[in-house]
């Protein structure tokens, strides 16, 4: 089995195949963390309900939570308006991060300059 063609034919992929894919929880709206999905973590996702990506650093797929336990139970999945990212809505078990927080953006806020 493989990613459907109409939605293959909608991403707009990097030169490495991937596409940037935002997890969000989706019942806050809290933005838990960014990751990269090929046409098979994109198809994976759909299929199975739960949260399938590339890793980079190891080359190979991987599903949120296999290892860990702090899954991500998929509720819904969109493409922004060029197919070059996707929004993945879940509903996370555990830190989202892999250093265990709850996100991956909580650990190191940036200051703005005053207006």
């Amino acid at each position: 089995m493989s990613l459907d063609a109409k939605i293959a034919a909608r991403l707009t992929r990097n030169p490495d195949g991937l596409v940037p894919a935002i997890a969000q929880q989706y019942d806050t709206g809290e933005v838990l963390m960014l990751a990269w999905m090929n046409d098979e973590a994109l198809h994976r996702t759909l299929t199975t309900g739960r949260a399938t990506y590339w890793s980079r650093s190891r080359a190979e797929l991987w599903v949120k939570g296999a290892t860990s336990g702090h899954v991500q139970h998929v509720k819904s999945v969109a493409l922004d308006c060029d197919g070059d990212t996707i929004l993945v809505r879940v509903d996370q078990v555990g830190g989202a991060c892999h250093t265990g927080d709850r996100t991956c953006f909580d650990a190191d806020p940036l200051e703005l300059a005053p207006s």
